[in-house]
């Protein structure tokens, strides 16, 4: 917790209260279906939670949006999103059924009235559209705009200083080749400059508007 707090101080009592609650609710999951390396679940409010968040810093989601979160696995980056964002709707979508059966039991366990989830194929989703899809790094990012595109709405309201709909993806490494070969022309942003933690060096948010 304390690696968020470091972050960000504006949060109600029972938001603190759901972030608390993810460290032993993963933990146990992570017993039954293994969604965090061990590695990982020891750092899970820095490498997990607060990865995600670093979504939040970029100004671009207002209550009643919706979002779909594109190869969620146990819930990440949906389910801390949907904590910070309690008036936008996070639709949860992984194409393997076990690893959903963590990110529901999770949402249900803290009481997240905002998250939905869905065991398909992205391009098996029709007759949807959303503000933005987010995603972790899941695949390529050629792979991740062809996916996005069919689903994201063609106007929104974008307040001032926001920025306006698309696809938000974490991404890590050199990233010149991918974003070459995806034909897009994306804003990156260093997260180790929102965030000094030597775990973040070399991990970027990656922004293609719609």
């Amino acid at each position: 917790m304390d690696s968020i707090l470091k972050y960000f101080d504006d949060f109600t009592p029972a938001q603190l209260q759901q972030f608390a609650a993810l460290k032993p609710l993963y933990l146990e999951w992570n017993e039954k279906i293994n969604v965090i390396s061990r590695k990982d679940i020891d750092s899970l409010y820095e490498r997990h939670v607060l990865h995600s968040l670093s979504i939040a810093t970029i100004n671009g989601f207002s209550d009643g949006m919706e979002i779909i979160d594109l190869g969620t696995g146990g819930g990440f980056p949906g389910i801390p999103l949907a904590i910070f964002y309690p008036g936008v709707k996070f639709h949860l979508v992984d194409s393997i059924n076990k690893k959903l059966t963590v990110a529901s039991a999770v949402a249900e366990a803290i009481g997240l009235q905002n998250v939905t989830v869905q065991h398909t194929r992205i391009e098996e989703i029709r007759n949807r559209k959303f503000d933005f899809v987010v995603s972790r790094a899941v695949a390529p990012l050629k792979d991740l705009w062809t996916w996005s595109k069919p689903l994201l709405k063609k106007t929104g309201k974008v307040e001032e200083g926001n920025i306006g709909g698309g696809l938000v993806c974490l991404k890590g490494g050199d990233l010149a080749v991918e974003i070459q070969e995806s034909g897009t022309r994306p804003r990156l942003m260093d997260i180790h400059e929102i965030f000094p933690e030597p775990f973040f060096e070399g991990k970027h948010l990656v922004y293609v508007p719609r």
